[in-house]
């Protein structure tokens, strides 16, 4: 089986950079590069992933511990079968071939037999252009807890939108798939009034829209993959619009201001240039989600207790911790009766709705299963990221989800309590899951009582009852009477047998018939007051 040669020995061009190895698992840096370039067929584990390397089968390079081999030209089975045996003599981090090959039987049973994960690459892809987008993730990973989605990234867009002016005599702006505005060329100064409100609101006005939706120019842009020319018209003038694709993935899309349709070379050279574009958008994209996957581990290993560090990224305190819930259903679940939440789709509806009222890094995380979210919490502090601030964000979400609510745990100033209030605002939601909290959005402290009674009913054994409430529950069952229920209608209403027996829909008369005949099967001192607490705990134990 070959091996690899010293690291001293490789020639520089082989490993494509020589940053300070910081490893991301190979799902997750497939999951952050995105875009359908690559997908794992294989994971066998092993070491994270710190760096890219060329595979040389011939010349004996397979890399090191921790590499992410590229089987560039390697298309026979027998031959990825061989790379990836010399990938396993390294432990490298994974290997990528082509798809014909990755899928191929034999390779992905060879990648499960020597433990080492595959990943495919897609037919449309560029070695070259997945070279420069992993060099990117793996560099933004080197940095540390400093990871930014900006940064030269949105500077080289600019580059890009001055570049696209210079072709055509025009002023450009670079858009995202929501119309969003992420760069826009220096020459303005010739944009008609719509133009004008786009860069200046770094997002296209909704009546311009909805007039370029009604004219099809949006359903063109997210089928087509050439420029194409549209009339002034409706109060706008021309425009050549530009779309941004990733293979089959529409990314976004270049506008230019033009008073009629330029030549075809123009239009060939603007085409090129989406494709540098995409590059671009694709990488901003991973650095957002890497930055976002770093985000989400740091606050789900605070939560958990470990807070080495935490205050060096933490906003100042006080915090608390927030369930949010009710975003994101299965509408086909959700029909058949019951609610589960799909994690990942709540988070994404939250971030959302986090990143347009302003918070740039939200501090969002999935936790055992359900969305969590940490604020500040001072009086009077509405800014981004704040309690208050996020009763805005529900009410925003609760628009269009009513069942969105948020759950939070007691406010906290250090760090190892933290996790308290987690566990805190876990209580409240299983309590607003069961129906006794409402309100959309709720505090431990709003609610207290429901809170103390549940950590109360916790430590109740329904199998073993103490005292009378078994004796009853027995007799009920017996004969079918319904004690149990009367004895809650009168505790829940003391003095008023009226309220007490239109709870269980009976007459008062009823009521008062059932309390005397109690005294036939036990003994109740319902003047006591700690007997009237043990009977309501118990009782409501039993669900009355």
């Amino acid at each position: 089986m070959p091996s690899a040669p010293p690291r001293s020995t490789r020639q520089s061009a082989t490993r494509t950079s020589s940053t300070t190895p910081v490893g991301l698992p190979v799902a997750q840096l497939v999951g952050t590069l995105g875009g359908g370039l690559l997908t794992v067929v294989v994971d066998a584990g092993g070491p994270a992933v710190d760096d890219v390397t060329l595979a040389e089968p011939g010349s004996g390079v397979f890399g090191q511990a921790g590499d992410l081999l590229l089987g560039v030209g390697v298309e026979r089975p027998a031959d990825a079968t061989a790379l990836l045996e010399g990938a396993a003599a390294v432990d490298s981090g994974a290997v990528v071939l082509r798809r014909a090959a990755a899928r191929h039987r034999q390779v992905r049973a060879a990648a499960a037999r020597v433990g080492v994960s595959l990943v495919e690459l897609a037919d449309h892809a560029s070695w070259a252009h997945v070279v420069w987008l992993l060099r990117g993730v793996l560099d933004r990973a080197a940095s540390g807890p400093a990871v930014r989605a900006e940064g030269p990234v949105l500077d080289e867009l600019f580059v890009l939108a001055d570049a696209c002016a210079a072709l055509v005599a025009a002023p450009i702006t670079i858009e995202d798939t929501q119309s969003r505005v992420l760069a826009y060329s220096s020459t303005q100064d010739v944009a008609d009034p719509a133009r004008v409100s786009t860069i200046v609101g770094r997002r296209v006005p909704e009546e311009v829209i909805a007039g370029l939706r009604g004219r099809g120019v949006f359903r063109r842009l997210a089928r087509s993959d050439e420029p194409f020319f549209v009339p002034a018209g409706r109060g706008l003038g021309a425009r050549v619009v530009v779309p941004v694709r990733a293979g089959t993935e529409w990314l976004g899309s270049i506008w230019a201001v033009v008073d009629e349709e330029p030549p075809e070379p123009v239009m060939a050279s603007l085409a090129q240039t989406a494709a540098v574009v995409a590059l671009h958008l694709l990488r901003m994209r991973s650095q957002a989600d890497l930055a976002r996957r770093v985000s989400a581990d740091r606050l789900r290993a605070v939560l958990s207790g470990d807070t080495h560090e935490a205050e060096g990224w933490l906003p100042p305190a006080p915090w608390r911790v927030v369930v949010l819930a009710g975003a994101h259903r299965d509408r086909s679940v959700a029909a058949r009766g019951g609610a589960p939440r799909d994690a990942e789709r709540e988070l994404d509806v939250w971030e959302s709705a986090a990143r347009r009222r302003s918070w740039r890094q939200p501090l969002l995380a999935i936790f055992d299963g359900v969305a969590l979210t940490l604020v500040r919490d001072v009086p009077g502090d509405t800014s981004p990221g704040s309690w208050e601030w996020l009763h805005g964000v529900v009410e925003e979400v609760a628009g269009v989800a009513p069942t969105a609510t948020a759950s939070a745990g007691g406010r906290v100033s250090r760090t190892v309590d933290l996790d308290r209030s987690r566990r805190e605002a876990t209580e409240v939601q299983r309590l607003r899951d069961a129906g006794r909290v409402t309100g959309t959005t709720t505090t431990v402290e709003d609610a207290w009582a429901a809170v103390t009674n549940a950590r109360a009913l916790g430590g109740i054994w329904t199998e073993e009852l103490l005292g009378p409430v078994a004796t009853l529950r027995e007799h009920d069952e017996a004969h079918h009477t319904a004690y149990l229920e009367t004895v809650a209608a009168w505790l829940d209403h003391p003095g008023d047998p009226r309220a007490a027996a239109a709870r269980i829909h009976v007459h008062p008369n009823t009521l008062r018939y059932r309390m005397q005949r109690l005294s036939d099967v036990v003994e109740l001192d319902l003047h006591d007051p700690e007997t009237r607490l043990a009977l309501r705990l118990q009782l409501r134990a039993l669900g009355h």
